[in-house]
């Protein structure tokens, strides 16, 4: 398998973080932060959870850092680590709804349909719909195929699952998504 000059020096800094570089623990923040902020808000539809997610998952990385054998797998370990955050996040946010947040997502689905204008925003709603009407391990998966352009052995390596797995995931959350699409009536 050949490495990219980026994977190559996220496995060097790596390295340097493990023996206690500051600079390089830096960079690396630098280097993955927008990314993973990205993916856990994909995760959790919330900019400003995502944003505390990644924080606290770099407060991980920071302390469990020395013992990732495999420099080349961080960004699989780093993804799975704001991943798992994410889904306590979501559980937490599920466990917490309240009446008050009910009518606030009403009030969010009423003016989303009234400023609809054009069959792009509507398409793109529809499909913003069908994926959060799937499970939170099918937006996940979808994200980390789509979004971050992962490959099904990276996705894999970080949820810690086979590959067919993750192939069978893939294929069942198109599926939901695509019959979500139809049923909205492009």
């Amino acid at each position: 398998m050949t490495r990219s000059p980026n994977q190559i020096l996220d496995e060097l800094l790596v390295l340097k973080c493990q023996d206690g570089d500051i600079k390089a623990f830096k960079t690396l923040v630098s280097r993955w932060h927008n990314r993973l902020r990205r993916h856990a808000w994909y995760l959790t539809q919330d900019w400003e959870a995502a944003g505390d997610i990644v924080q606290d998952a770099w407060l991980d990385i920071i302390r469990t850092i020395r013992r990732l054998k495999d420099p080349s797998s961080f960004r699989n370990w780093a993804y799975r680590i704001v991943a798992n955050k994410a889904t306590d996040w979501v559980r937490r946010k599920q466990r917490q709804r309240t009446l008050w947040t009910e009518i606030a997502h009403q009030k969010k689905s009423a003016g989303d349909s009234t400023a609809q204008q054009g069959n792009k925003s509507h398409v793109q709603s529809i499909i913003q719909q069908g994926i959060k009407a799937l499970s939170t391990s099918s937006q996940q998966i979808l994200s980390m195929k789509y979004m971050d352009h992962m490959s099904t052995q990276e996705i894999a390596q970080a949820l810690g699952i086979p590959v067919g797995t993750v192939k069978s995931r893939l294929h069942h959350a198109r599926e939901q998504l695509k019959q979500v699409i139809q049923r909205s009536e492009l």
